[in-house]
């Protein structure tokens, strides 16, 4: 199996005005992030607005992806739906366009028992030969992962790793704990926890904050690696101006506002998903003016 490891951007989906892919665009980014040193790309996840695509346009982003990486980079597919017949075969078809890692994220709306969700996986897994990265974001889909699950999940050849998008360090931690040992990584799903992840046996981080600036993701992931702990903090403080500005709307809506107001047309999140107001475009333009004097991008 591929590392599951350093810092992975799940890559914003760019959009026409009209609310239609923008291919072209697409494809500038994943060049970009990969200029950045990105370590890996992560299709149709929360910030690529998996949530509102439909089949069809999941598996055109994914096919985008890998054809302009071109083996450059490990290539993460979002194939988690409510039902387990669903993901399986939207993974399947994730594996036939050439994806490297799967990333499942919990079934969501209706309520699942550890039970449910422990099978819900096994079955993913067995159905399909990719490596899979289990995804909890328990604000998002109702459900959360409990560690105690995680670490029988890990016994699995090919669950390779899970994403902590809980925002509950201790969570992430007990994680990394239970499945110390096993052939299993454990990535971080909230930016500012990502050097305290390594800190303490993480393997890094899907970072939403490496749409707006990668190169910044990428040197908390290398100087920790490198042993310049210092520096890795310095990297890693230096979102916090942007983070704050989650408040005014939905965290994804911001990255990709962000990444338009930086010069990149990657249009606006789709529709009801795509508001900011006016206090929230003044409060990303500051930070970004900001950050464009102190040479952090």
């Amino acid at each position: 199996m591929k590392p599951v490891k350093g810092i992975i951007a799940p890559i914003i989906t760019p959009m026409n005005e009209d609310e239609s892919i923008n291919e072209k665009e697409l494809r500038n980014q994943v060049n970009r992030l990969i200029g950045a040193g990105i370590h890996g790309i992560f299709t149709a996840g929360t910030n690529g607005e998996g949530y509102i695509l439909s089949e069809k346009e999941k598996e055109q982003v994914l096919s985008a992806v890998i054809d302009e990486a071109a083996g450059r980079v490990t290539i993460y597919a979002g194939t988690g739906c409510v039902g387990t017949k669903d993901t399986v075969r939207l993974s399947e078809n994730a594996k036939k366009l050439g994806a490297d890692v799967l990333s499942v994220v919990t079934p969501y709306f209706a309520r699942a028992s550890q039970e449910e969700i422990y099978g819900h996986y096994m079955s993913v897994a067995k159905a399909v030969d990719l490596p899979i990265v289990l995804y909890n974001i328990p604000d998002r889909t109702g459900n959360g992962l409990l560690p105690e699950t995680v670490a029988g999940l890990a016994d699995m050849d090919n669950i390779a790793g899970v994403k902590d998008s809980s925002g509950n360090f201790d969570n992430m931690l007990q994680y990394i704990e239970k499945t110390k040992g096993k052939n299993f990584s454990v990535l971080c799903g909230n930016d500012s926890l990502i050097l305290w992840n390594l800190m303490a046996g993480g393997t890094g981080g899907i970072a939403g904050c490496a749409n707006v600036f990668p190169y910044n993701m990428v040197a908390i992931y290398e100087n920790f690696v490198s042993g310049n702990l210092k520096k890795a903090k310095e990297y890693q403080d230096n979102i916090r101006g942007f983070r704050n500005c989650f408040k005014y709307g939905n965290p994804n809506t911001i990255v990709k506002t962000a990444t338009a107001m930086s010069g990149y047309p990657v249009g606006k999140c789709r529709s009801p998903f795509n508001q900011v107001s006016s206090e929230g475009i003044a409060a990303i333009k500051k930070v970004l003016d900001e950050y464009k004097q102190l040479e952090i991008h």
